[in-house]
Order: structure tokens, then C-alpha cells, then sequence
């Protein structure tokens, strides 16, 4: 089978000035006190492939322009629009009042499988918790709902950054 890579000319991208410009998705991360500049770099990457129309910094993470985000992000953190907020909470509220459904990204004793979850349109905000502690439980009180990716290993955790790209997937498949 002869079966060439694409170059990078061929995949039709678009210019970060284009990215901006395009329609919106109803897509965003909320990263609540994600501390590696590595995850955050993830995560814009993976916002830029998903089509995401805005990423959150709130609490303690790391904000570009950084060396070290910019290294994994490859450039996307210039493509996603992005904010630094102090508070988590209080940026879900503020959400939730412009007609966003906020959801923790969380195993809750209610979460939602992602297996099951369809998104109805409108405009979904999915929050993603620190690497050790996960999403604060305030901030989990206050979403909508809450999404679990199913599991079956003996550690029930991913990588944030691993998260972000399965519940983008799985939204954006839909």
C-alpha cells in the first residue's frame, strides 16, 4: 500500500488571524488552577484542533506568553482567544448567566457517562480540574452537571490534557 503523508501545505490550515474570524463552535475550556505549563500548552493545542472558541486561565496557571506552554502549543495559543481569570467560581456564574451550560469534567456521585451524553445546541463550557485535585468542589456545585469519562483501570484518572482531547472528540463527533 502506498499511502503518502499529507505535507503540511496540503492540510489546508488556517492562519491564526483566520482561526479568529471563523463561525463559532459553542466550544470552551475552563483550565480551574491547572498549574503545568505543559497541560495548558495541551490544551490550547488540542482547543486549536477541536475548533474551540475560547480557553479560560483562572487561578493559578500558567498564562502565555510562556516558553514553556508555547513549546507543546506549537503556536495555537495565537490562534485561540484566551483570558486570564482570578476566580473559577465566578467565572461560571457569569457564564451561566450569558446562556452557557457549564460542566465540570469531574466522577461525581450524579456525573453524566460521556458514553451517553448527546450535547443539545447551545453553548457548552467543559471545566477541567487541577492534576492532583481535580475541579474544585465549589465549582462543581455551581456547573450544570457533571461529565465522567468511563474508566477500566485501576487508576480512574487521566492526564488533564488526555481529558480535554477525549471530551472534545466526543463533542465534536456528535
Amino acid at each position: 500500500m502506498n499511502d503518502r503523508k499529507l505535507l503540511n501545505i496540503e492540510l489546508g490550515r488556517l492562519s491564526p488571524e483566520e482561526y479568529r474570524a471563523k463561525p463559532a463552535s459553542g466550544l470552551a475550556l475552563i483550565l480551574d488552577n491547572i498549574r503545568s505549563a505543559h497541560n495548558v500548552g495541551s490544551a490550547f493545542r488540542t482547543a486549536d484542533a477541536f475548533g474551540v472558541d475560547k480557553v479560560w486561565l483562572c487561578g493559578i496557571c500558567p498564562v502565555p506568553p510562556s516558553a514553556e506552554l508555547r513549546k507543546v502549543a506549537l503556536g495555537a495559543e495565537e490562534s485561540v482567544p484566551f483570558e486570564a481569570v482570578p476566580d473559577t467560581l465566578s467565572l461560571v456564574r457569569r457564564l451561566q448567566a450569558d446562556g452557557w451550560t457549564v460542566v465540570a469534567v469531574e466522577q461525581t456521585v450524579h456525573s453524566v457517562k460521556l458514553d451517553t451524553f448527546k450535547p443539545e445546541k447551545g453553548r457548552y463550557a467543559f471545566v477541567f480540574g487541577n492534576e492532583v485535585d481535580g475541579v474544585r468542589q465549589d465549582v462543581v456545585d455551581a456547573c450544570d452537571f457533571s461529565l465522567e469519562i468511563p474508566q477500566q483501570g485501576t487508576k480512574h484518572s487521566l492526564n488533564v490534557s488526555v481529558s480535554i482531547g477525549v471530551v472534545l472528540w466526543h463533542v465534536s463527533a456528535q
